[in-house]
Protein backbone atom coordinates (compact mmCIF):
# COMPACT_ATOMS: atom_id res chain seq x y z
CA UNK A 1 0.00 0.00 0.00
CA UNK A 2 1.77 3.58 -0.91
CA UNK A 3 1.57 6.35 1.44
CA UNK A 4 -0.52 8.29 -0.27
CA UNK A 5 -3.34 5.86 -1.02
CA UNK A 6 -6.28 7.22 1.53
CA UNK A 7 -8.71 5.33 0.06
CA UNK A 8 -11.38 3.64 2.95
CA UNK A 9 -10.17 0.44 3.62
CA UNK A 10 -13.16 -2.25 4.02
CA UNK A 11 -13.16 -5.90 4.99
CA UNK A 12 -16.14 -8.14 4.93
CA UNK A 13 -16.17 -11.09 6.58
CA UNK A 14 -18.71 -13.88 5.74
CA UNK A 15 -18.74 -17.33 5.31
CA UNK A 16 -21.17 -17.41 2.48
CA UNK A 17 -18.81 -16.28 -1.12
CA UNK A 18 -21.70 -14.80 -2.55
CA UNK A 19 -22.94 -12.46 0.12
CA UNK A 20 -18.61 -11.52 0.43
CA UNK A 21 -18.41 -11.09 -3.48
CA UNK A 22 -21.53 -8.68 -3.38
CA UNK A 23 -20.06 -6.55 -0.41
CA UNK A 24 -16.86 -6.62 -2.33
CA UNK A 25 -18.47 -5.18 -5.02
CA UNK A 26 -20.64 -2.47 -3.63
CA UNK A 27 -17.40 -1.23 -1.52
CA UNK A 28 -15.41 -1.36 -5.10
CA UNK A 29 -17.88 0.84 -6.82
CA UNK A 30 -17.38 3.02 -4.19
CA UNK A 31 -13.40 3.76 -4.39
CA UNK A 32 -12.90 1.59 -0.97
CA UNK A 33 -9.77 -0.57 -0.69
CA UNK A 34 -11.36 -4.22 -0.02
CA UNK A 35 -9.94 -7.26 1.21
CA UNK A 36 -11.72 -10.09 2.70
CA UNK A 37 -12.21 -13.19 4.87
CA UNK A 38 -14.25 -16.47 5.17
CA UNK A 39 -14.09 -16.17 8.94
CA UNK A 40 -13.15 -14.05 12.33
CA UNK A 41 -10.45 -16.15 12.73
CA UNK A 42 -8.46 -15.19 9.26
CA UNK A 43 -9.34 -12.02 9.57
CA UNK A 44 -8.00 -11.54 12.79
CA UNK A 45 -4.61 -13.29 11.57
CA UNK A 46 -4.38 -12.13 8.80
CA UNK A 47 -2.33 -8.79 10.99
CA UNK A 48 -3.30 -5.60 8.32
CA UNK A 49 -0.78 -3.33 7.52
CA UNK A 50 -2.52 -0.66 8.16
CA UNK A 51 -6.02 -1.10 9.99
CA UNK A 52 -9.38 -0.99 8.08
CA UNK A 53 -11.49 1.87 8.48
CA UNK A 54 -14.93 -0.53 7.95
CA UNK A 55 -15.61 -4.21 9.26
CA UNK A 56 -18.38 -5.54 7.68
CA UNK A 57 -19.03 -9.02 9.36
CA UNK A 58 -21.74 -12.01 9.32
CA UNK A 59 -23.45 -12.21 13.26
CA UNK A 60 -23.02 -15.99 12.50
CA UNK A 61 -19.91 -17.01 12.05
CA UNK A 62 -18.06 -20.88 12.47
CA UNK A 63 -16.21 -20.80 15.46
CA UNK A 64 -15.78 -17.18 16.60
CA UNK A 65 -19.20 -15.09 16.01
CA UNK A 66 -19.37 -11.78 14.53
CA UNK A 67 -20.03 -10.74 18.15
CA UNK A 68 -16.78 -12.09 19.15
CA UNK A 69 -14.95 -10.78 16.14
CA UNK A 70 -16.42 -7.18 16.81
CA UNK A 71 -15.02 -7.47 20.57
CA UNK A 72 -11.75 -8.29 18.74
CA UNK A 73 -11.71 -5.27 16.43
CA UNK A 74 -12.62 -2.57 18.61
CA UNK A 75 -9.79 -4.23 21.65
CA UNK A 76 -7.35 -3.59 18.58
CA UNK A 77 -8.61 -1.08 16.52
CA UNK A 78 -10.88 1.03 18.51
CA UNK A 79 -11.45 4.27 15.61
CA UNK A 80 -12.42 0.61 13.13
CA UNK A 81 -16.28 1.28 12.45
CA UNK A 82 -18.38 -2.53 12.36
CA UNK A 83 -21.05 -3.11 10.57
CA UNK A 84 -22.84 -6.58 11.88
CA UNK A 85 -25.19 -8.68 9.27
CA UNK A 86 -27.87 -10.43 11.05
CA UNK A 87 -30.75 -13.06 9.96
CA UNK A 88 -34.50 -11.88 9.26
CA UNK A 89 -35.80 -11.56 12.70
CA UNK A 90 -33.03 -11.03 14.85
CA UNK A 91 -33.39 -8.17 16.31
CA UNK A 92 -32.35 -8.80 19.90
CA UNK A 93 -29.35 -9.60 18.47
CA UNK A 94 -28.99 -6.55 16.24
CA UNK A 95 -29.16 -4.41 19.83
CA UNK A 96 -26.59 -6.75 21.50
CA UNK A 97 -23.99 -5.78 18.82
CA UNK A 98 -25.29 -1.74 19.00
CA UNK A 99 -24.36 -2.34 22.82
CA UNK A 100 -20.62 -3.65 22.12
CA UNK A 101 -20.12 -1.04 20.10
CA UNK A 102 -21.14 -1.92 16.25
CA UNK A 103 -21.99 1.66 13.91
CA UNK A 104 -24.74 -0.26 12.86
CA UNK A 105 -26.32 -3.38 11.31
CA UNK A 106 -28.29 -4.60 8.27
CA UNK A 107 -30.82 -7.47 8.06
CA UNK A 108 -30.26 -9.97 5.22
CA UNK A 109 -30.97 -10.55 2.59
CA UNK A 110 -30.82 -6.71 2.02
CA UNK A 111 -31.05 -4.50 -1.02
CA UNK A 112 -27.20 -3.69 -2.84
CA UNK A 113 -28.99 0.52 -2.32
CA UNK A 114 -29.64 -0.37 1.07
CA UNK A 115 -25.73 -1.12 1.51
CA UNK A 116 -24.49 1.56 -0.82
CA UNK A 117 -26.17 3.91 1.21
CA UNK A 118 -25.05 2.32 4.48
CA UNK A 119 -21.20 2.39 3.45
CA UNK A 120 -21.17 6.22 1.89
CA UNK A 121 -22.65 6.94 5.30
CA UNK A 122 -19.87 5.51 7.13
CA UNK A 123 -17.60 6.98 4.73
CA UNK A 124 -18.73 10.46 5.57
CA UNK A 125 -18.02 10.18 9.53
CA UNK A 126 -14.49 8.14 8.77
CA UNK A 127 -13.99 11.25 6.30
CA UNK A 128 -14.88 13.42 9.40
CA UNK A 129 -13.16 12.15 11.98
CA UNK A 130 -9.80 11.84 10.03
CA UNK A 131 -9.93 15.14 9.00
CA UNK A 132 -10.31 16.69 12.46
CA UNK A 133 -7.62 14.42 14.18
CA UNK A 134 -5.51 15.66 11.11
CA UNK A 135 -6.16 19.31 11.89
CA UNK A 136 -5.83 18.68 15.26
CA UNK A 137 -2.50 17.02 14.72
CA UNK A 138 -1.44 19.45 12.20
CA UNK A 139 -2.48 22.50 15.30
CA UNK A 140 -0.18 20.65 17.60
CA UNK A 141 2.37 19.90 14.97
CA UNK A 142 2.27 24.00 14.56
CA UNK A 143 2.66 24.69 17.96
CA UNK A 144 5.49 22.08 18.06
CA UNK A 145 7.76 22.98 14.96
CA UNK A 146 8.13 26.75 16.92
CA UNK A 147 11.09 24.87 18.17
CA UNK A 148 12.53 24.65 14.32
CA UNK A 149 12.64 28.73 13.68
CA UNK A 150 15.79 30.50 11.95
CA UNK A 151 16.99 32.05 8.64
CA UNK A 152 20.46 30.62 8.85
CA UNK A 153 21.71 28.43 6.45
CA UNK A 154 21.89 25.43 8.29
CA UNK A 155 18.69 25.74 9.27
CA UNK A 156 17.04 26.29 6.01
CA UNK A 157 19.14 23.17 4.86
CA UNK A 158 16.98 21.50 7.66
CA UNK A 159 13.67 22.66 6.61
CA UNK A 160 14.81 21.20 3.02
CA UNK A 161 15.41 17.86 4.15
CA UNK A 162 12.07 17.90 5.63
CA UNK A 163 10.43 19.19 3.08
CA UNK A 164 12.01 16.08 0.78
CA UNK A 165 11.80 13.32 3.01
CA UNK A 166 8.10 13.70 4.18
CA UNK A 167 6.10 11.73 1.50
CA UNK A 168 8.74 9.25 1.38
CA UNK A 169 9.22 5.26 3.68
CA UNK A 170 13.45 5.84 3.28
CA UNK A 171 14.58 5.42 7.11
CA UNK A 172 16.11 8.62 8.33
CA UNK A 173 18.50 8.99 10.87
CA UNK A 174 18.56 12.67 12.51
CA UNK A 175 21.79 13.21 13.72
CA UNK A 176 22.39 16.48 16.92
CA UNK A 177 22.99 17.48 20.63
CA UNK A 178 20.25 17.42 23.46
CA UNK A 179 18.15 20.36 23.29
CA UNK A 180 18.19 20.88 19.34
CA UNK A 181 15.32 19.25 18.35
CA UNK A 182 15.27 16.08 16.80
CA UNK A 183 11.64 15.28 18.08
CA UNK A 184 10.46 18.13 16.27
CA UNK A 185 12.15 17.65 12.89
CA UNK A 186 10.82 13.82 13.47
CA UNK A 187 7.51 15.29 13.61
CA UNK A 188 7.85 17.68 11.04
CA UNK A 189 8.83 15.10 8.49
CA UNK A 190 5.65 13.14 9.65
CA UNK A 191 3.40 15.10 9.53
CA UNK A 192 3.74 17.79 6.59
CA UNK A 193 3.31 15.01 4.40
CA UNK A 194 1.10 12.24 3.29
CA UNK A 195 1.95 10.46 6.80
CA UNK A 196 -0.22 12.54 8.34
CA UNK A 197 -2.83 10.75 9.00
CA UNK A 198 -1.15 7.30 9.55
CA UNK A 199 0.15 6.74 13.24
CA UNK A 200 3.03 8.24 14.50
CA UNK A 201 4.80 6.44 17.54
CA UNK A 202 7.72 8.31 19.81
CA UNK A 203 9.90 5.84 21.02
CA UNK A 204 12.87 7.00 23.81
CA UNK A 205 15.00 4.19 23.41
CA UNK A 206 17.50 5.75 26.89
CA UNK A 207 14.27 5.27 29.31
CA UNK A 208 13.34 1.22 28.06
CA UNK A 209 13.61 -1.07 30.80
CA UNK A 210 16.04 -3.14 29.89
CA UNK A 211 13.98 -6.73 30.71
CA UNK A 212 11.28 -5.44 28.89
CA UNK A 213 12.61 -4.10 25.70
CA UNK A 214 11.40 -6.74 23.70
CA UNK A 215 8.29 -7.05 24.56
CA UNK A 216 7.31 -3.34 24.75
CA UNK A 217 8.88 -2.59 21.18
CA UNK A 218 7.49 -6.38 19.82
CA UNK A 219 4.60 -6.78 21.65
CA UNK A 220 3.94 -10.12 23.58
CA UNK A 221 1.08 -13.08 24.07
CA UNK A 222 -0.99 -14.07 27.09
CA UNK A 223 1.19 -16.06 29.53
CA UNK A 224 4.60 -15.20 28.07
CA UNK A 225 5.70 -14.50 31.31
CA UNK A 226 4.88 -14.11 35.44
CA UNK A 227 2.07 -11.32 34.70
CA UNK A 228 1.25 -11.52 30.76
CA UNK A 229 -2.46 -12.19 32.01
CA UNK A 230 -3.60 -11.09 28.18
CA UNK A 231 -1.35 -10.31 25.17
CA UNK A 232 -0.32 -6.81 24.44
CA UNK A 233 0.44 -5.01 21.20
CA UNK A 234 3.81 -3.66 20.82
CA UNK A 235 5.01 -0.14 19.47
CA UNK A 236 5.88 -1.22 15.94
CA UNK A 237 2.70 -2.59 15.15
CA UNK A 238 1.24 0.52 17.16
CA UNK A 239 3.08 2.42 14.16
CA UNK A 240 2.07 -0.02 11.80
CA UNK A 241 1.57 2.36 8.52
CA UNK A 242 2.92 5.35 9.78
CA UNK A 243 6.04 5.92 11.57
CA UNK A 244 8.25 5.27 14.04
CA UNK A 245 10.01 7.40 15.66
CA UNK A 246 13.44 5.63 17.92
CA UNK A 247 14.71 8.65 19.71
CA UNK A 248 18.38 7.93 21.23
CA UNK A 249 18.90 4.94 19.15
CA UNK A 250 22.23 4.62 20.18
CA UNK A 251 21.47 3.78 24.10
CA UNK A 252 20.00 0.15 22.65
CA UNK A 253 22.43 -2.98 23.71
CA UNK A 254 23.50 -4.42 21.14
CA UNK A 255 21.32 -7.86 21.72
CA UNK A 256 18.54 -5.58 21.13
CA UNK A 257 19.77 -3.95 18.30
CA UNK A 258 20.46 -7.75 16.38
CA UNK A 259 16.63 -7.55 16.96
CA UNK A 260 15.70 -4.69 15.60
CA UNK A 261 17.75 -4.97 12.11
CA UNK A 262 15.95 -7.84 11.67
CA UNK A 263 12.79 -6.56 11.84
CA UNK A 264 13.80 -3.92 9.69
CA UNK A 265 15.00 -6.24 7.03
CA UNK A 266 11.91 -8.73 7.25
CA UNK A 267 9.60 -6.19 7.99
CA UNK A 268 7.41 -8.38 10.59
CA UNK A 269 7.70 -8.75 14.40
CA UNK A 270 7.35 -11.33 16.57
CA UNK A 271 6.16 -11.08 19.85
CA UNK A 272 7.56 -12.60 23.08
CA UNK A 273 6.11 -15.88 23.60
CA UNK A 274 4.72 -16.31 20.05
CA UNK A 275 6.27 -18.60 16.91
CA UNK A 276 4.04 -16.67 14.66
CA UNK A 277 5.42 -13.50 13.44
CA UNK A 278 3.13 -10.19 12.37
CA UNK A 279 3.85 -8.24 9.30
CA UNK A 280 4.67 -4.40 10.03
CA UNK A 281 5.26 -2.18 7.45
CA UNK A 282 6.38 1.25 9.08
CA UNK A 283 9.02 4.09 8.38
CA UNK A 284 11.53 4.25 10.32
CA UNK A 285 13.04 7.90 11.59
CA UNK A 286 16.18 7.14 14.22
CA UNK A 287 17.89 10.11 16.29
CA UNK A 288 20.93 10.11 18.39
CA UNK A 289 23.10 12.65 20.19
CA UNK A 290 26.20 9.97 19.57
CA UNK A 291 28.60 9.74 17.12
CA UNK A 292 27.26 6.47 15.79
CA UNK A 293 30.15 5.87 13.67
CA UNK A 294 32.70 6.28 16.41
CA UNK A 295 30.44 3.98 17.81
CA UNK A 296 30.39 0.95 15.45
CA UNK A 297 34.07 1.27 15.38
CA UNK A 298 33.90 0.74 19.42
CA UNK A 299 31.98 -2.05 19.12
CA UNK A 300 29.05 -0.66 21.06
CA UNK A 301 26.83 -0.24 17.93
CA UNK A 302 26.03 -2.21 14.89
CA UNK A 303 27.45 -1.88 11.73
CA UNK A 304 25.11 -3.29 9.58
CA UNK A 305 22.34 -1.59 11.92
CA UNK A 306 23.86 1.68 11.42
CA UNK A 307 23.59 1.58 7.50
CA UNK A 308 20.32 -0.02 7.47
CA UNK A 309 19.23 3.75 9.64
CA UNK A 310 21.39 6.20 8.28
CA UNK A 311 19.73 6.05 4.60
CA UNK A 312 19.46 9.90 4.86
CA UNK A 313 20.93 11.88 7.30
CA UNK A 314 19.53 15.39 8.66
CA UNK A 315 21.88 17.28 11.71
CA UNK A 316 20.87 19.38 12.93
CA UNK A 317 23.04 22.72 14.12
CA UNK A 318 23.74 23.07 17.87
CA UNK A 319 22.47 26.83 18.86
CA UNK A 320 25.90 28.07 19.32
CA UNK A 321 26.36 28.00 15.25
CA UNK A 322 23.32 29.77 14.67
CA UNK A 323 23.58 32.41 16.98
CA UNK A 324 21.65 34.57 14.34
CA UNK A 325 18.80 32.63 14.74
CA UNK A 326 18.97 33.78 18.26
CA UNK A 327 16.77 36.81 18.38
CA UNK A 328 14.25 35.28 16.11
CA UNK A 329 13.72 32.72 19.22
CA UNK A 330 13.87 34.37 21.74
CA UNK A 331 10.48 36.34 19.97
CA UNK A 332 8.68 32.96 19.52
CA UNK A 333 9.36 32.07 23.12
CA UNK A 334 8.06 35.41 24.14
CA UNK A 335 4.88 35.17 22.10
CA UNK A 336 4.53 31.61 23.54
CA UNK A 337 4.92 32.37 27.07
CA UNK A 338 3.94 36.46 27.43
CA UNK A 339 1.79 36.70 24.55
CA UNK A 340 0.70 40.38 23.83
CA UNK A 341 2.65 41.69 26.68
CA UNK A 342 5.75 43.38 24.99
CA UNK A 343 8.25 42.12 26.83
CA UNK A 344 11.40 43.99 26.02
CA UNK A 345 15.01 43.04 26.65
CA UNK A 346 17.92 45.22 27.33
CA UNK A 347 20.79 45.50 25.52
CA UNK A 348 23.13 44.05 27.88
CA UNK A 349 20.78 41.13 28.35
CA UNK A 350 20.56 40.23 25.14
CA UNK A 351 24.40 40.53 25.00
CA UNK A 352 24.55 37.82 27.28
CA UNK A 353 22.01 35.46 24.64
CA UNK A 354 24.37 35.67 21.95
CA UNK A 355 27.58 34.76 23.51
CA UNK A 356 26.63 32.49 25.74
CA UNK A 357 27.58 28.48 24.76
CA UNK A 358 24.00 27.42 24.90
CA UNK A 359 24.92 23.44 26.21
CA UNK A 360 21.28 22.69 26.67
CA UNK A 361 20.49 24.46 23.03
CA UNK A 362 17.28 25.65 21.94
CA UNK A 363 15.50 23.88 24.61
CA UNK A 364 17.85 25.65 27.49
CA UNK A 365 17.25 28.95 25.78
CA UNK A 366 13.26 28.86 25.74
CA UNK A 367 13.64 27.49 29.84
CA UNK A 368 15.69 30.51 29.89
CA UNK A 369 13.53 32.91 28.85
CA UNK A 370 10.64 31.40 30.62
CA UNK A 371 12.52 31.44 33.92
CA UNK A 372 13.11 35.58 33.03
CA UNK A 373 9.81 36.18 32.45
CA UNK A 374 8.60 34.47 35.75
CA UNK A 375 11.12 36.08 38.20
CA UNK A 376 10.97 39.04 36.34
CA UNK A 377 8.66 42.25 35.94
CA UNK A 378 7.05 40.83 32.55
CA UNK A 379 8.22 44.27 31.13
CA UNK A 380 11.86 44.02 30.51
CA UNK A 381 14.34 41.87 31.17
CA UNK A 382 17.68 42.27 32.53
CA UNK A 383 20.92 40.96 33.01
CA UNK A 384 20.09 39.90 36.66
CA UNK A 385 16.79 38.43 35.31
CA UNK A 386 18.78 36.22 33.37
CA UNK A 387 20.01 32.17 34.39
CA UNK A 388 23.15 32.20 36.53
CA UNK A 389 25.04 30.02 34.24
CA UNK A 390 24.72 33.20 31.97
CA UNK A 391 25.83 35.71 34.40
CA UNK A 392 28.72 33.19 34.89
CA UNK A 393 30.02 33.65 31.43
CA UNK A 394 30.69 30.47 29.58
CA UNK A 395 31.19 32.76 26.15
CA UNK A 396 33.33 31.32 23.27
CA UNK A 397 33.31 34.44 20.75
CA UNK A 398 32.98 37.13 22.70
CA UNK A 399 34.73 39.46 20.36
CA UNK A 400 32.59 38.72 17.73
CA UNK A 401 29.80 39.61 20.17
CA UNK A 402 31.67 42.78 20.90
CA UNK A 403 31.89 44.20 17.88
CA UNK A 404 28.46 43.60 16.88
CA UNK A 405 27.14 45.60 19.87
CA UNK A 406 26.55 49.13 21.19
CA UNK A 407 27.49 50.36 23.64
CA UNK A 408 25.81 53.64 23.45
CA UNK A 409 22.35 52.13 22.62
CA UNK A 410 19.58 52.81 24.82
CA UNK A 411 19.04 50.43 27.51
CA UNK A 412 15.73 48.87 26.32
CA UNK A 413 15.06 48.14 22.47
CA UNK A 414 12.76 45.50 20.73
CA UNK A 415 14.05 42.45 19.44
CA UNK A 416 13.11 43.82 15.78
CA UNK A 417 15.11 46.84 16.85
CA UNK A 418 17.99 44.83 17.90
CA UNK A 419 18.09 42.78 14.60
CA UNK A 420 18.16 45.97 12.53
CA UNK A 421 20.99 47.49 14.63
CA UNK A 422 23.11 43.84 13.87
CA UNK A 423 22.51 43.77 10.31
CA UNK A 424 23.58 46.96 10.08
CA UNK A 425 26.86 47.14 12.30
CA UNK A 426 27.64 43.72 10.06
CA UNK A 427 26.74 45.48 6.69
CA UNK A 428 28.84 48.40 7.66
CA UNK A 429 31.80 46.26 9.16
CA UNK A 430 31.79 44.31 5.33
CA UNK A 431 32.25 47.56 3.30
CA UNK A 432 28.49 46.74 2.02
CA UNK A 433 29.47 43.92 0.53
CA UNK A 434 25.95 41.46 0.48
CA UNK A 435 27.85 37.97 0.23
CA UNK A 436 30.01 38.67 3.00
CA UNK A 437 27.22 40.30 5.16
CA UNK A 438 24.91 37.44 4.32
CA UNK A 439 28.01 34.48 5.35
CA UNK A 440 28.86 36.76 8.84
CA UNK A 441 25.06 36.95 9.45
CA UNK A 442 24.33 33.14 8.67
CA UNK A 443 21.49 34.26 6.12
CA UNK A 444 20.91 33.55 2.47
CA UNK A 445 20.77 36.76 0.06
CA UNK A 446 17.30 36.93 -0.66
CA UNK A 447 16.60 37.07 3.41
CA UNK A 448 19.37 39.68 3.60
CA UNK A 449 18.20 41.96 0.78
CA UNK A 450 14.52 41.18 2.44
CA UNK A 451 15.43 42.47 6.02
CA UNK A 452 17.61 45.58 4.53
CA UNK A 453 14.53 47.04 2.68
CA UNK A 454 12.36 46.19 5.88
CA UNK A 455 14.92 47.76 7.65
CA UNK A 456 15.40 50.61 5.46
CA UNK A 457 19.35 50.11 6.13
CA UNK A 458 22.02 52.21 3.13
CA UNK A 459 23.33 50.06 1.14
CA UNK A 460 26.81 51.29 2.12
CA UNK A 461 28.60 52.03 5.54
CA UNK A 462 26.57 54.35 7.29
CA UNK A 463 25.72 55.77 10.66
CA UNK A 464 23.25 53.77 12.83
CA UNK A 465 20.04 55.63 13.08
CA UNK A 466 19.22 56.60 16.47
CA UNK A 467 16.68 54.09 18.27
CA UNK A 468 14.72 56.41 19.63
Amino acid sequence: MTADDSRVRLLVVEDEQSIRRLCMTVGGALGFHCSEAESAEAALAAGPAVAPDIVIADLRLPNLSGADLLREIKARYPATEVVIMTGHGSIESAVEVMKLGAYDYIQKPFRVEELRMLLRRMEEKIRLVQENRVLRERVETDQELDGIIGESAKIREVLRMIGRLKDSWTPVLISGESGTGKELVARAIHYRGAFARRPFVAVDCGALVPTLMESDLFGYTKGAFTGAVKSKTGLFQAADGGTIFLDEIGELPLEMQAKLLRVLQEKEVRPVGSNESVAVQVRVVAATNRDLEAAFREGTFRKDLFFRLNVVQIHIPPLRERRSDIPMLVQCFLDRHAEGENVKFTSAAMKLLMQYDWPGNVRELENCISRALTLGDRERIDEDDLSPALLGGSAINKSRTDELSDGDAPSTMALEELERLTIQRVFDKVGGDKTKAGELLGISRATLYRKLKRYQIAKGPAEVKSLH
